[in-house]
């Protein structure tokens, strides 16, 4: 499979920007990124908007650069193109490419020790915030599963920030942007060789988690089992206790339109808790009393409906625990302990060839 990090222009040497890029945030270093203003509809000159967008993609191109260096030596790396379905919504209908179906990108990372005379299991990772990208922030997690023998698919679905305005603000939350992780899944089984169809899982945190769910209730035929961490699960819920600069993503015109009371079925439509009925892939749920971002009560009211419905499910509340919504993203000897048991949890349902057993296991040489 190609190394798309032989591509020239993400190779620049980082000397040359980085006095340019002194107080831009690279993704990999912080937190779970966060959407900035022009995410949540704060309204801006046209030049600096323009100004947000090149920084973005500026940033994703750095970013890019990294990944050689943080899952190089374990996995082959490609950066492919795919179709998802047509956008939401249109400035003109009428127009003769208003239906083309969105183009989108994805990471696919092939662990370089495959056995190529079998088959393997594919977990797709979607990524996390409400417009954001798969960053090198989610590199430990991908050396994780590479080194376990998945082959893993991350898809920059519609709304995620880096490749422009038309993408980003293609964003349709809890919607099309499932059907463009489902896309990349149906394009792994068909175009690669190596993936067991039989065996696709989805892992996801936070926005990650819920599009975990979603693809779970949506498409339950065609995967196995998935790991759902701190998820948006109810979104009127969720909505009532964020902010009004949050809440005004979902009722603008370009997105869904709607407030909640104006319109609660689309909402109900893109919230996990009301599909679980058509959950049948077991499915393992992380939640954090202490969690300031999603809210302990959307895990609750989730916990509640699946039970109610007899679904089959795991899950484990953690009380006050260091990290809040990323309690299961450090490096600390609890959180790795946790990211143990997910491992486990999928290996049990998707059986990859190496499956974590010890704890050593998740850590580099230099912490054995």
């Amino acid at each position: 499979m190609p190394d798309f990090m032989g591509n020239p222009s993400l190779s620049c040497p980082l000397v040359l920007v980085g006095s340019l890029l002194s107080s831009l945030p690279v993704a990999a270093q912080g937190p779970e990124p966060t959407p900035g203003p022009a995410a949540v509809g704060e309204a801006r000159p046209s030049r600096w908007e323009s100004l947000d967008v090149r920084l973005d993609a500026l940033e994703k191109q750095i970013d890019d650069a990294r990944w050689k260096d943080r899952v190089g030596d374990l996995a082959w790396i490609d950066k492919i193109s795919i179709c998802g379905p047509p956008p939401a919504k249109v400035a003109n209908p009428a127009d003769p490419g208003a239906k083309n179906r969105l183009v989108f990108p994805a990471y696919v990372f092939l662990p370089k020790d495959l056995d190529r005379s079998k088959k393997h299991p594919l977990i797709l990772f979607p990524h996390g915030g409400v417009q954001s990208n798969f960053s090198t922030y989610y590199a430990r997690a991908v050396r994780h599963l590479v080194g376990q023998g998945y082959i893993v698919a991350a898809p920059e679905y519609r709304g995620s920030t880096g490749y422009g305005k038309e993408l980003a603000e293609a964003l349709d939350y809890g919607g099309l942007e499932v059907d463009d992780v489902h896309a990349l899944r149906q394009h792994m089984v068909e175009n690669c060789p190596l993936v067991d169809r039989t065996r696709v899982g989805v892992f996801g945190w936070s926005h990650g988690g819920m599009i975990a769910l979603l693809c779970l209730t949506r498409f339950p035929q065609d995967y196995r089992a998935a790991y759902a961490g701190q998820p948006v699960s109810e979104l009127t819920t969720r909505l009532g206790y964020s902010t009004e600069q949050y809440r005004k993503i979902f009722s603008a015109p370009g997105h869904i339109g709607k407030t909640p009371r104006e319109d609660p079925a689309a909402y109900r439509a893109r919230s996990p808790l009301w599909q679980v009925g058509r959950l049948e892939a077991p499915v393992l749920i992380h939640a954090a009393t202490n969690d300031d971002d999603v809210r302990i009560i959307e895990a609750e009211l989730l916990i509640h409906a699946l039970k109610a419905a007899g679904k089959k499910f795991e899950y484990e509340i953690f009380q006050d625990i260091p990290g809040g919504h990323s309690f299961d993203r450090l490096d600390t000897r609890s959180s790795r302990q946790i990211q143990l048991k997910i491992y486990q949890f999928l290996a049990r349902e998707l059986r990859p060839e190496k499956p974590f057993r010890e704890l050593a296991e998740l850590d580099g040489p230099g912490w054995r």
